[in-house]
């Protein structure tokens, strides 16, 4: 069956984010005088919301809700401004989603981002581009692995599960696609690695944004 919509993870699929990421947590670790980390080391932190973020960002011992907490009032001001001043689309991204769209496939974000964040970044890096929805993270609503997020996307856009792509660059979000029934596709140019993705049942790995685009039929 031919899809009608693709529904695209943020950071790490679509954006290379994890600069802005690490900059915006470590100043907010620094004024709360705990341990900094290299940008490296966000690869493995990132992926199930910026409360886990936070959480493994902290010393084992100070991973209280309290220290969290703190860590994100000063984080969010500071991202909200500096959210895209490292934070590039990834190699063929942009002519991946002009393509989507002009030939009739519709495009969604589902992140584990917070919601304000997601959709200014999606919105600054691809004002051309008509999404079908954006959503991240919202209060009240679990993070993915969870299928909430694509569920929603699915109920509004009146697409059935087996009409649509999800794709991502972890496990989780691997995981979030068999939750939500949805046929999934792993990136190895995100944030983790191939092997991750196998282990949680990609059913497609792709090399390039240009595979993306053969596994829905259109060429770039």
């Amino acid at each position: 069956m031919k899809k009608q919509l693709v529904i695209f993870d943020l950071d790490g699929t679509l954006l290379d984010t994890v600069a802005d990421l690490a900059n915006a947590t470590n100043q907010a670790l620094a004024q709360c005088r705990f341990p900094t980390h290299p940008t490296e080391s966000y690869y493995k932190f990132v992926g199930n919301g910026i409360n886990k973020l936070f959480a493994r960002a902290l010393p084992a011992d100070s991973r209280s809700e309290e220290n969290i907490q703190r860590i994100r009032s000063l984080f969010i001001p500071y991202y909200n401004r500096h959210n895209a001043d490292c934070s590039r689309p990834y190699p063929g991204i942009v002519n991946l989603l002009h393509r989507l769209q002009s030939c009739g496939i519709r495009i969604a974000v589902a992140s584990n981002k917070y919601h304000e964040a997601t959709e200014k970044l999606v919105r600054h890096f691809f004002p051309d581009i008509q999404f079908s929805i954006i959503l991240g993270q919202r209060e009240g609503i679990p993070i993915k692995p969870a299928p909430d997020i694509v569920l929603d996307i699915l109920r509004e856009t009146g697409v059935s599960a087996k009409q649509a792509l999800y794709v991502g660059d972890s496990g989780v979000d691997m995981q979030t696609a068999h939750n939500a029934r949805v046929e999934s596709v792993g990136v190895t140019w995100g944030f983790r690695s191939e092997e991750e993705l196998r282990e949680y049942g990609a059913v497609h790995i792709v090399h390039s944004a240009e595979d993306i685009g053969t596994l829905v039929g259109i060429s770039l």
